[in-house]
């Protein structure tokens, strides 16, 4: 189990603290190792029960399954899922590929040609259209355009300048006196009365914005404030004292059940230890590793001696019914066809031995003395 270490801030110097702080201290601290002793020992049993059922159930179980279920994941794979994904394969191999090939060859492939061989022809046919019918035709009537738009050109230059006049003095410059000496002035006094209204409106709402602040203010701003600054802030040091006491005496009563919980985990585990460890193990020392040796000496090796020769006999026997066998074979086949014909020995040309042919040197079989 782990012992935590006590908080730095702890470890430094710590400033100077008031009566109130002291005077809670002690009560809280007696309090909350009372509290937290129990908690701490059954914190410190739930761990050891979780690694000792860690170690010993959940991790072979664990293990045992992940080896099921590779087992069974490469035996669908291997039997299930590779054999139907090969059947399907050969089937769309049959049913789709083959067919939509055979599709392609002999009747996409010679219709795609007739229909580009009819696209030739009518692009021929158009191009020709093009070329000598549209083309001087369209040539034509751009000329006739050109002439006609000379000569509409020409009427309306004329009767263009002429509405233009027209428009100046009957619409521009009666507008221009309109604006300069209508308008103008009407908007002046327009602006100027905006203006004014504005300036009341802005002092309106101003001094009405003055005097809801000074209410607000009076009725709400300054009795929240002293509530805050001579009720609130008194209370909430005292909580903030109080709840760092608390919090360090728990930090404090933490580290003390540590200890007391490890010192009863010793003095358990000593107990276990002398009151069953040692009692077996000095059974196992005393009384069962001398009986096993002598069951092993006095039984296990003669009986595997005996296995042994057994077996070393069992395969000589059957080594010699195998040479029987083959004799008996040999001996049939010679009854049935007779001695085979000896090949004749044909004479070696190299020497053998240490008298064999080398290049370079004058031990040859030549030249050798």
């Amino acid at each position: 189990m782990d012992l935590e270490k006590p908080p730095a801030r702890q470890q430094q110097q710590q400033a100077p603290e008031g009566c109130l702080a002291v005077a809670i201290r002690v009560p809280v601290r007696i309090v909350v190792l009372v509290l937290v002793v129990p908690v701490r020992m059954a914190w410190d049993a739930l761990v050891v029960a979780g690694r000792f059922l860690n170690d010993t159930v959940l991790r072979p179980v664990g293990r045992a399954l992940l080896w099921l279920g590779r087992a069974v994941f490469v035996a669908l794979w291997r039997y299930v899922v590779v054999p139907v994904a090969k059947g399907l394969a050969w089937l769309g191999n049959v049913l789709l590929v083959i067919p939509l090939v055979w599709l392609y060859r002999y009747v996409l492939t010679p219709f795609g040609h007739a229909c580009a061989w009819v696209a030739r022809g009518i692009g021929a046919g158009l191009t020709w259209l093009y070329a000598r019918v549209l083309t001087p035709i369209g040539h034509a009537v751009l000329w006739v355009l050109k002439g006609l738009g000379a000569v509409l050109a020409a009427i309306g230059l004329g009767v263009f300048g002429a509405m233009a006049w027209l428009a100046r003095y009957l619409l521009v410059v009666p507008a221009l006196w309109l604006y300069e000496w209508v308008l103008t002035p009407v908007g002046h006094a327009l602006a100027w009365c905006a203006k004014g209204v504005a300036w009341l409106v802005s002092t309106v709402v101003t001094g009405i914005g003055i005097a809801l602040y000074w209410i607000v203010r009076v009725l709400l701003v300054l009795p929240a404030l002293g509530l805050y600054r001579w009720v609130l802030t008194p209370i909430g040091r005292v909580l903030a004292v109080v709840g760092r006491e608390i919090w360090d005496a728990l930090g404090h009563a933490w580290r003390i059940a540590g200890h007391i919980s490890l010192a009863v985990g010793r003095f358990l585990a000593s107990v276990f230890r002398w009151t069953f460890v040692e009692p077996v193990r000095w059974v196992y020392r005393t009384v069962l590793t001398p009986v096993g040796h002598v069951v092993r000496d006095a039984v296990l090796r003669p009986v595997a001696e005996a296995a042994r020769s057994v077996g070393r006999a069992t395969r000589q026997a059957l080594t010699a019914a195998r040479e029987s066998v083959r004799q008996a074979r040999a001996d049939f086949r010679r009854m049935l066809f007779g001695e085979s014909r000896e090949r004749e020995a044909v004479p070696v040309r190299e020497p053998r031995g240490r008298e064999t042919r080398t290049l370079g040197s004058s031990t040859t079989a030549l030249t050798k003395d």
